[in-house]
């Protein structure tokens, strides 16, 4: 046990800006292609945070071209390059699943002054 506790340490040394629920980021993700690296932007609502320690997520939801799209970046993953907080929001849940059903200005949050 000392063992993965030790690694866990070790890859939970990387800092990460303070990401809370309700936050509007921009995830920069390093993307392999062939030979090539690129590094692909991701940017909308944090709308749930689970887990904790090593296995920690953050699943980002953003509309694109009118359809819905959330994806699941683990915090500690190697292939995030970094997170940026674009705004905060002020919210009253830990989980934001109610956005899914909501469109247009009813999907707004209020953002922290």
């Amino acid at each position: 046990m000392d063992l993965i506790a030790e690694l866990n340490r070790e890859a939970l040394e990387k800092e990460l800006p303070k990401v809370a629920v309700g936050d509007t980021v921009r995830v920069h993700v390093k993307v392999k292609e062939g030979s090539r690296e690129r590094i692909q932007i991701f940017e909308g609502i944090v709308i749930a945070r689970k887990h904790g320690g090593i296995g920690e997520t953050i699943t980002v939801r953003r509309i694109s071209y009118g359809v819905g799209v959330e994806k699941v970046f683990p915090l500690h993953s190697p292939s995030i390059d970094t997170i940026q907080v674009v705004r905060r929001g002020v919210v009253r849940r830990a989980k934001l699943y109610y956005l899914r059903g909501r469109v247009g200005k009813r999907a707004k949050i209020k953002e922290k002054l």
